[in-house]
């Protein structure tokens, strides 16, 4: 393999980046014009976030090695550095130098949510305030994987000292300006007390922006930008005040009594007077007008045409706007929200005077709902009920206007409309009451509770009436996978060859770091075994994450803005064209798969991965799904919809059962998948940890083959989480991280992962095998899913590049500089003990394989990992997950060695990991 590229970002990809940071920053606040700063502003900068700005938040989400990274203090230097306050600055940088960035250790989510702020005295601020007109504000927030946001101060909450230093600066400042760089939605109310209204001019929600997001934010601030991002969100002035307030959190079952009334769904039909900041809300430093210039109804099949003139009303800055149509159905028998966003789209860069015509297209099942009930009299089936409907267009879920069909403002459909009919899938089991809209009064719906509709039929007569055939083993025929991949053979010709111990080695994946693929990434899939490989089938390789290529071993890749920032763009086009950047690096680095995006609904503001995700609302997340899938796609990498489903919380993330209707699963949190699937072309899924309705989304049959295989068509892979559990398809019950036959009934093709070189060994001590001879397990359901498998490789650029399926040794040489004294002489086998650095010495060339054991005292899912290195090179990137202090024996890799001398040295690249011993194990050919 050619690999100069490997490790080297992509060119211009973190400039692009930077562009679209600063496309999805919402501007909330901006009275008398505070903003852009004008040339002649002078401008004190206050809190350490200045310095130490978030550029993502934290775990498998964030964690992509950068080649440089900026902030906002020496961004706003390079644009008015005259302007600044330069007493102000100095002392920022002086304090955080002795206050030095707290990352909790840098273990696995050890990292605190804030940091702490550097203390002023009244006479420095007013001091500030002599020689500077305006103040920027900069308070910052962290998240990620592993662990929830909590409401609490230096949380969701602001920290006393952060309140202080705001209160303090609009005593002195008439114009203060408040950028937040945080990871999520916080608490806002802070803006509504006495101390601050009326001083905060301006707010900018920056969110995580990467690398350079700082660079967004300052041209934001400058006016070389007009801000353009809307909120994916509601912000409510109260976290209670969220539906999912009293049914999130729980450590072993959360009932979403809620049910289709998430974010704005739940406000603007129940208690709009709760919001603080509407979803779809965003200020310009310009103004626009609205106006419908045509609306089309065209019934078979029935859809909608729209035509919106947008055009840019100020005198003074260029700017964009998006256009965000929403509608208002019949309550009928099932209950409906006030207000669904059905389409939404987005205008270039509008110069004062211009406009443009937007022309929006809805498909008429976007007006659809799903009735888990037969109340409509059609169960499981996309339907419209009879009734009157609505569509507005505007650019908030607030700011509205209604659509007039033919000179109506409601489109009458007389009798049900079914769009499409299914089978009962997903539906819980459990008993509870969800909400729906009462009776109407004063603008809005009171709360009323109904009965959720619960499973009715036998999964184990729907899973055994639908095995799939076996297809007889022909034992090795000497067909060779590149034979399938120049279509000379036949899939199904070459998957016979296949013994039932290559068949159960080939749904293992290995990791991480493995030796096999590009080092440092997070799995190896495919051809993992020398029998597998011999056959030709090819090593793929999967990387993390949504943000950016993650390489532990310590490579280099451009890191992007947030999920959440992305999606405020509001801008398909504009995601598809980065992701597309992003498909070129995975590609540079032969690397096939990357894990993203994240498409869980935020169903609540503390989830601490919100950040990764994209919005409240499903079709938002599933257009900007869609257009990263086909961006990354276009640039030649493959993309993976993940957490498949209701990833809604990190606290016990592999354990907690998210009970949900079926109405609930299909509207709101598989919506965006399903979008993702049909409308991005997607072919990788990744299940989620936690379980669905019983049952563990590795290990569930309806979620896997009944909805997204059998109803949405997919056609691709579906892998495990990393270490994820199953538990039985039928039965549910207890789930284990060995019990692969109920991932593999359930069509989860994949798991992901054994250690390396441990899929051949079953290193993982998994069930496929003996499930198989007690029948348990059939040979046709686990050939259907290798089936799958080989049939999504044929679509990966290593077996379009027709790499030699072979793994490659690394060669190493002695350094004749080191001295000997105390040297320990390395003979045929030789177990070392681990004491930190050492001198190693071999007395003739020779060939090893490398053994270590290590430990982590971590929960299940922490991850650690070092770099084994020889004279300076890195050997191998050594990686494990908590095991609570248990030693993990693993085989690293085989290495050729010269004689002489060695520094042997562990390098930590994530804290956490206790080595107990290296082997070094000569190996004669």
């Amino acid at each position: 393999m050619h690999l100069n590229f490997m490790g080297k970002p992509l060119d211009g990809f973190s400039e692009f980046a930077t562009i679209v940071a600063a496309q999805g920053a919402v501007l909330l606040k901006n009275d008398h014009a505070v903003l852009p700063l004008r040339p002649e502003d002078t401008i004190a900068l206050f809190g350490r976030t200045q310095i130490d700005y978030y550029r993502s938040g934290t775990g498998s989400g964030g964690a992509v090695n950068v080649v440089a990274q900026c902030h906002l203090l020496q961004a706003l230097r390079e644009r008015c550095s005259a302007r600044l306050n330069p007493v102000l600055a100095q002392k920022y940088e002086q304090w955080v130098g002795e206050n030095p960035f707290d990352n909790g250790g840098g273990g696995w989510a050890q990292e605190p949510w804030f940091q702490q702020e550097m203390p002023l005295q009244e006479g420095e601020v007013a001091q500030a305030k002599t020689i500077s007109q305006k103040a920027v504000v900069v308070i910052g927030r962290t998240a990620g994987e592993d662990k929830d946001n909590a409401d609490v101060a230096g949380g969701y909450r602001l920290t006393p000292d952060e309140f202080s230093l705001l209160a303090c600066v609009c005593r002195h400042f008439n114009d203060v300006i408040v950028v937040l760089n945080i990871s999520s939605i916080i608490d806002m109310s802070w803006v509504e007390t006495p101390e601050l209204r009326g001083r905060i001019g301006a707010i900018l929600c920056a969110w995580h922006g990467g690398a350079f997001g700082a660079q967004a934010v300052a041209a934001l601030l400058c006016g070389e930008i007009t801000p353009c991002g809307k909120l994916t969100d509601s912000i409510a002035y109260s976290l209670e005040d969220y539906p999912s307030a009293s049914c999130w959190g729980s450590d072993r079952q959360n009932i979403y009594q809620e049910d289709i009334y998430v974010g704005y769904r739940y406000f603007e039909t129940f208690c709009p007077q709760r919001v603080q900041y509407p979803f779809g809300f965003g200020l310009s430093y310009t103004s626009f007008t609205l106006e419908v210039i045509s609306a089309e109804v065209i019934t078979d099949p029935l859809s909608f045409q729209l035509s919106v003139a947008v055009q840019n009303t100020g005198e003074t800055w260029a700017g964009s706007e998006v256009v965000q149509v929403y509608l208002q159905a019949p309550q009928g028998a099932l209950g409906k929200p006030s207000r669904v966003l059905v389409a939404f789209g987005k205008t270039h860069l509008l110069q004062p005077g211009e406009r443009e015509i937007i022309d929006l297209a809805i498909p008429g099942e976007r007006l659809t709902s799903w009735d888990d009930s037969g109340d409509s009299g059609h169960p499981h089936c996309w339907l419209l009920e009879a009734g009157g409907y609505c569509l507005f267009v505007g650019n908030s879920v607030r700011d509205l206007q209604p659509v007039s069909f033919a000179g109506r403002e409601e489109l009458i459909v007389p009798s049900v409309q079914v769009f499409s009919r299914h089978e009962q899938a997903l539906a819980p089991s459990v008993a509870f009451s969800r909400l729906r809209p009462g009776r109407h009064q004063q603008g809005s719906w009171l709360e009323a509770w109904e009965d959720t509709p619960r499973r009715s039929f036998s999964l184990r007569d729907r899973i055994l009436s639908r095995l799939p055939p076996a297809q007889p083993l022909t034992g090795n025929k000497g067909i060779h996978f590149s034979d399938v991949v120049q279509g000379h053979r036949c899939l199904e010709t070459f998957l016979a060859q296949l013994s039932v111990e290559e068949l159960a080695c080939l749904v293992r994946g290995e990791g991480m770091c493995s030796l096999k693929v590009t080092p440092g990434v997070a799995s190896a899939f495919g051809g993992v075994t020398d029998s597998l490989r011999e056959k030709g089938i090819p090593v793929a390789s999967t990387a993390d994450g949504p943000s950016g290529i993650r390489m532990d071993n310590g490579a280099k890749a451009t890191l992007l803005p947030s999920g959440t920032l992305l999606a405020c763009t509001w801008d398909p086009v504009l995601v598809e064209r980065l992701y597309m950047m992003e498909g070129k690096e995975l590609q540079q680095n032969h690397i096939d798969v990357l894990l993203g995006p994240g498409l869980n609904i935020h169903r609540h503001p503390l989830n601490g991965r919100n950040f990764e995700y994209y919005s409240e609302d499903p079709l938002v997340t599933g257009m900007m799904a869609a257009a990263m899938a086909r961006g990354i796609r276009a640039g030649g990498g493959i993309a993976t919809l993940k957490h498949f489903a209701c990833n809604s919380q990190e606290f016990s993330r592999a354990q907690v059962d998210a009970v949900v209707s079926a109405r609930a699963l299909r509207e709101i949190y598989l919506k965006g998948f399903e979008y993702a699937v049909k409308h991005g072309g997607a072919s990788a899924v990744m299940t989620a940890y936690n379980p669905v309705n019983a049952h563990w989304s590795a290990a569930n049959y309806c979620l896997n083959t009944t909805i997204l295989r059998d109803d949405w068509g997919f056609q691709g892979i579906v892998m495990t989480d990393w270490w994820a559990k199953m538990n039985d398809p039928v039965t549910a019950g207890e789930a284990s991280v060995n019990n692969t036959a109920a991932m593999i009934r359930a069509q989860n093709d994949l798991y992901m992962v054994v250690n390396n070189n441990g899929a051949e060994i079953n290193a993982g001590d998994d069930n496929t095998l003996s499930a198989l001879e007690d029948g348990t397990l059939t040979l046709g359901e686990l050939q259907r899913c290798a089936r799958n498998i080989l049939s999504f490789l044929l679509s990966t650029q290593v077996a379009k590049r027709g790499d030699v399926p072979r793994v490659t040794r690394a060669k190493f040489h002695a350094d004749a500089m080191l001295a000997d004294r105390g040297a320990i002489k390395v003979a045929s086998v030789s177990r070392l003990r681990y004491s930190g650095e050492r001198v190693i010495s071999l007395e003739k060339d020779a060939t090893y394989d490398l053994l270590l054991s290590a430990s982590s005292a971590g929960l299940a899912l922490a991850q650690t990992g070092c770099n084994l290195l020889l004279n300076g090179c890195v050997v191998a990137t050594i990686q494990t997950h908590g095991a609570l202090g248990k030693q993990i024996t693993q085989k690293l890799c085989r290495i050729d060695m010269t004689a002489g001398n060695y520094l042997l040295q562990f390098e930590a690249t994530k804290p956490g990991m206790v080595i107990d011993w290296l082997e070094f194990r000569q190996v004669t050919d």
